[in-house]
């Protein structure tokens, strides 16, 4: 009995996401948030969670740093 095609192809798994990429990606979003208005040194002492909660409302980061 032979093997079909279909049993013969590799599987193939979805890449992961590399230490540089995110890196790169939490400090863009933190220079986001400088550009907001926030001050730069309690954006520096953020976990990458709280930055992406307050980037996901900006106009709220507007005015939080008035």
């Amino acid at each position: 009995m032979r093997l079909k095609r279909k049993f013969q192809k590799t599987h193939l798994t979805r890449p992961r996401k590399g230490g540089a990429a995110k890196r790169r990606r939490q400090n863009d979003q933190k220079k986001r948030l400088v550009a907001l208005g926030m001050d730069e040194e309690t954006v520096r002492k953020m976990s990458p969670r709280e930055v992406l909660t307050l980037l996901k409302y900006p106009l709220k980061v507007k005015g939080q740093s008035e």
